[in-house]
């Protein structure tokens, strides 16, 4: 007697209990070594709260890889875990500590790790729930996170590694400063925004002469750190000034007139001021001139005693005090409104400011230059589609050194220490023994240099010896977005290549990001995202996920479309109705072999087959070519028409025919063209077609 499907299909009922049932079977637990060991690393989200559309749309797209896989006969290892976020998180902890009237200052470092711990644990368990919601199947007995006791090991291994071979270095530079968050950003942290600003043009008078010569800024309120004045050495109109001096109109001090070739002269005035600390292209003239380098500015955007009367105040402030001022004393020579590309912190939001400060930096050129070789190797890493391989190359090619320093409490702390008398500078795995004589650096590593080493780290490295690391590294396959392709791919490739000696992952399949209905990109300003968990609610988790595969291409958005989702929805109804028929139809079915039948089967029953058979040839190859789309799109064709609206119609008429010699043939047919379509489709909709499955052999056996 088999077991019957209920009437209708409701997802929830099918979804209820079924992922806590595989979990307690190990159905997910790699580590099978009699087979083919086959490793994907999950792209730690980070704990800065909950998964979004975009997270649903990578993760399925694993999971339908590492399900297929193990269905293959693989060890599949799909290895959770999550990021820290360094600046990420600790903007989100501190919002939420500002709202109980409190700042990290007033509780101290310790005090506020405790609440950034805490943080995490409550984001953690979160993200935990939205895993199972999505039905993926996951390894949680060897989730990793970027801040625990393994990969700080690791981090640790790695910075001293680098420091020992003079890649990395301290230095003063021209950084990019979030005043909100006061830490250093990489470039890649900043997001360039047009907005409209001013270019200021000033008089500024010659000393002992009549002559004034104008200069345009668009941040007067640096004018406080100005060190010199640069014009072209070709330019007549300033020839003869070059060696005077000039007042600067913002404190009466004198700067030399100096020139050099660096200078346009068909830009603005042909004249600059150099404010070495606060601009990177001012900075290099005065390395070459030997220029000092004062700083006008507190790391919190308000200006210091540079300033004078303007100390205390905010930059911008400062900057519409000073050219009121100006107007009232005749200084300003005309004003321009402008459209021009500002950059602005990508977590705070706030303006960044060019500072110059002391930060901890990697030489990436070596680095670089590994990576990039490697690509002309066999062992180089394979890019879906290939285009975005070019993408990793011309990074590559003009990269400039890596500013790894972060001044945060959230994250690794840089593993250097100071002699508190000597200044002597120590960089070890562990502190100094007479530690009551050093202090640690106070700063922490950008959260990119634990991500880095994320698909070795996680697998026991630096213990090569380790049976995770021996087993699955390499990886076989990353996906990821064409947006952290820059962020995190090239720096994990180039961090394997440096401390393993090979690539992370033999393919990196990028995918592009989930917009809405209109092409957008979803965010909060436009209130246009979507809750994967309130779609998951109404539609269920097959659906859903069937609806975000269904039609996509290998590097390329998708748009959310509801009608997709009933699409799919639709589809599951389908597959319920076409299934339920089928079980009522076997009920006194035994499993025969096909040799018993074979003489028996009519045309129908082959042409099923034989579809069935080029499917299964078909989508094999679609999705070990990563186009799980045409994938998805194939197996919807054929169970949706082929087998429901076809096979299924001609073949009533013989099983409601006892006298039909062929009626086995047909049961035979029916059972394991279903059968096998279920396998099929188990990776995208898992839910649905271990219910029907089980339901099918009458037993608990997992269709996995």
């Amino acid at each position: 007697m088999k077991k019957e499907l209920a009437s209708k299909y409701d997802h929830k009922s099918v979804e209820k209990g079924k992922y806590q049932h595989w979990l307690e079977k190990e159905y997910f637990k790699a580590g099978d070594v009699s087979k083919k060991p086959y490793a994907i690393v999950i792209p730690p989200p980070n704990v800065t709260g909950k998964l979004h559309l975009g997270h649903a749309w990578d993760t399925t797209l694993q999971d339908m890889i590492i399900r297929y896989k193990r269905m293959q006969g693989y060890d599949a290892l799909w290895l959770p875990g999550m990021d820290h976020a360094g600046i990420a998180t600790q903007a989100k902890v501190e919002a939420r500590m500002r709202e109980e009237g409190i700042s990290r200052y007033d509780l101290g470092r310790e005090g506020f790790l405790e609440k950034a711990w805490s943080w995490k644990e409550e984001y953690a368990s979160i993200i935990r729930a939205q895993w199972e919601k999505l039905g993926l199947s996951l390894d949680y007995s060897k989730e990793r996170f970027t801040l625990d006791e393994g990969l700080s090991q690791a981090v640790k291994e790695v910075f001293v590694r680098l420091y020992e071979k003079g890649y990395i270095y301290q230095g003063k530079r021209i950084i990019n400063w979030d005043p909100v968050q006061r830490t250093a950003l990489s470039n890649i942290e900043v997001i360039h925004k047009e907005i409209e600003g001013a270019m200021y043009y000033f008089k500024y008078k010659i000393v002992d002469s009549d002559q004034e010569l104008v200069i345009a800024t668009t941040r007067p309120e640096t004018m406080f750190a100005d060190q010199a004045i640069f014009v072209h050495p070709d330019d007549e109109r300033y020839k003869d000034l070059v060696g005077k001096y000039a007042i600067n109109p913002a404190n009466g001090e004198k700067l030399p007139i100096m020139a050099d070739s660096y200078i346009d002269m068909d830009f603005g005035t042909a004249v600059m001021k150099c404010t070495p600390a606060h601009d990177p292209n001012d900075f290099a003239l005065a390395k070459k001139y030997n220029l000092d380098m004062p700083i006008c500015m507190n790391d919190d955007g308000t200006m210091n005693e540079l300033c004078h009367k303007y100390q205390g105040m905010d930059r911008f402030e400062c900057r519409k005090q000073l050219v009121a001022d100006f107007e009232a004393a005749g200084i300003v020579d005309h004003i321009e409104k402008h459209l021009h590309q500002v950059g602005h912190s990508e977590r705070s939001g706030a303006i960044v400011e060019p500072y110059l400060s002391k930060q901890w930096f990697v030489k990436m050129k070596p680095l670089a230059e590994a990576a990039l070789a490697n690509q002309k190797k066999d062992s180089k890493v394979n890019f879906v589609p290939e285009r975005f391989e070019k993408t990793f190359t011309q990074w590559m090619e003009n990269i400039e050194d890596w500013c790894i320093s972060r001044q945060l409490w959230w994250g690794h702390q840089v593993p250097a220490w100071y002699h508190k008398e000597t200044g002597e500078v120590y960089v070890g795995k562990t502190a100094p023994e007479d530690i009551e004589n050093w202090t640690q650096d106070e700063d922490v590593l950008d959260t990119w240099f634990s991500s880095a080493l994320w698909p070795f780290s996680t697998l026991g490295w630096p213990n090569t010896e380790d049976p995770l690391f021996k087993r699955y590294f390499p990886t076989n396959t990353l996906v990821t977005g064409y947006d952290i392709i820059f962020f995190w791919v090239a720096r994990m490739i180039f961090s394997a290549i440096e401390h393993t000696g090979k690539a992370p992952f033999k393919n990196v399949f990028i995918h592009g990001i989930v917009r809405d209905s209109q092409g957008r990109k979803m965010s909060k300003s436009l209130g246009n995202g979507i809750d994967p968990i309130e779609v998951i609610d109404k539609y269920g988790t097959d659906a859903l996920r069937f609806s975000l595969i269904l039609g996509i291409s290998p590097g390329n958005d998708i748009r959310y479309m509801p009608e997709k989702l009933e699409a799919a929805s639709n589809f599951a109804n389908k597959l319920w109705n076409a299934s339920k028929f089928v079980l009522g139809n076997l009920e006194n079915y035994k499993e025969i072999e096909f040799k018993d039948i074979k003489d028996d089967l009519t045309y129908a029953d082959k042409w099923i087959l034989s579809k069935l058979n080029v499917l299964v040839a078909e989508i094999t190859n679609n999705i070990d070519g990563f186009e799980l789309g045409v994938f998805a799109q194939k197996i919807y064709d054929f169970i949706w028409n082929e087998f429901c609206d076809w096979y299924i119609e001609m073949v009533k008429p013989r099983l409601y025919n006892e006298n039909d010699k062929t009626k086995l043939a047909a049961m035979y047919t029916l059972n394991k063209v279903l059968a096998d379509s279920l396998k099929l489709l188990h990776p995208i909709m898992p839910f649905i077609t271990e219910e029907i499955y089980t339901k099918l052999y009458n037993n608990d056996e997992s269709i996995m």
